[in-house]
C-alpha cells in the first residue's frame, strides 16, 4: 500500500481540505488510504474506484465519499481532472457514515472548485473558513447513486466475479459457474448472495451497466457498447440503462 502520511494535507487539523490534481488517460493510482473520509470528484473523464469491500465507476458530476482508513485504489479512463476534499468526520453531523457515490449539485461543484483553491491553512472565523463551512453544510444531504458494485467476500465466487468484469459479454449462467466452482447451483447462488448481498442475476447486470460507462466514456457507438457488454440489442441495453441510472445512455455524459 502507498504511504501518503508525508503529503501536508494529509496531517492538517483544518475540518476540511481541498486538492487539485489532473491524471492522463490510464493512469492508475496504487491502493492507499488517508487519515481523514475523502470525497473523489472528477470534473471530466471517468474513475474507478476499487475497495476490498466494492467498485464504484464515477462520472462526471458524480463524486465518490470513501471513509477514513479505507484503502482504496485508482483507474483513469480518460484525461481525468480530480477534485478531492478530506474531511474530518467530526467536523460536522449528517456526514455519510460509509463508502457511498452521490450526486454532485452544481452548487456543490462550484464549492469544491473553490475549495481546492484555498490555502491548506485558514482561520475559521475568515471568508475561507465561511466557505468551507458552507460547504459542509452542503455534503450533510447528500443523495446516494447506484453506481456501486459490490464485491465478494469468497475466494470462489471472486473467481467468477473476476471472470464476468473481464468479459462482460459472456453469457455464461449459475449453472456453469457452479459447475466451475465445484458447488452445486443451490449452493452456488446462495454463496454469491451471502458474499455480495445481491443476486447473481443482479449483480451481473450491474456489472455489465456500470462497465459500460467506462466506454461511453471513451465516445464508442451505443450498439457496439450494448454488444460487447452482453446484451443482444441497442434497445435492450437502453432500456437496462434508463432503468438503472434514469438517462438513455447517448445522454448519460451530455
Amino acid at each position: 500500500m502507498v504511504d501518503h502520511s508525508h503529503l501536508p494535507y494529509e496531517s492538517l487539523g483544518m475540518p476540511v481540505t481541498g486538492v487539485s490534481v489532473d491524471y492522463p488517460n490510464g493512469h492508475q493510482v496504487p491502493a492507499h488510504s488517508h487519515p481523514r473520509a475523502q470525497l473523489i470528484y472528477a470534473i471530466s473523464g471517468v474513475l474507478l474506484v476499487e475497495t476490498a469491500a466494492g467498485r464504484w465507476v464515477i462520472p462526471p458530476t458524480r463524486g465518490v465519499w470513501v471513509q477514513a482508513g479505507v484503502e482504496h485504489a485508482l483507474r483513469i479512463r480518460g484525461k481525468a481532472c480530480m477534485r478531492s476534499l478530506f474531511v474530518h468526520t467530526d467536523a460536522v453531523e449528517g456526514l455519510p457514515t460509509g463508502n457511498c457515490v452521490i450526486d454532485v449539485s452544481p452548487l456543490l461543484r462550484e464549492l469544491i472548485q473553490a475549495a481546492t483553491q484555498v490555502p491548506t491553512q485558514y482561520r475559521e472565523d475568515s471568508r475561507d473558513g465561511r466557505l468551507m463551512r458552507f460547504l459542509l453544510d452542503e455534503l450533510r444531504s447528500l443523495p446516494v447513486l447506484p453506481f456501486h458494485l459490490p464485491w465478494p467476500d469468497d475466494e470462489r465466487i471472486t473467481r467468477a466475479c473476476l471472470a464476468l468484469t473481464q468479459n462482460p459479454a459472456q453469457d455464461d449462467g449459475a449453472e456453469h459457474w457452479a459447475e466451475q466452482l465445484a458447488m452445486s447451483p443451490k449452493t452456488f447462488h446462495r454463496r454469491f448472495l451471502a458474499s455480495t448481498g445481491i443476486t447473481f442475476g443482479r449483480w451481473r447486470q450491474q456489472a455489465r451497466l456500470l462497465l459500460s460507462l467506462e466506454a461511453l466514456a471513451e465516445g464508442q457507438p451505443v450498439l457496439q457498447v450494448a454488444l460487447q457488454h452482453g446484451y443482444e440489442s441497442q434497445s435492450a441495453f437502453a432500456a437496462a440503462f434508463r432503468r438503472q441510472f434514469g438517462v438513455a445512455p447517448s445522454s448519460f455524459y451530455k
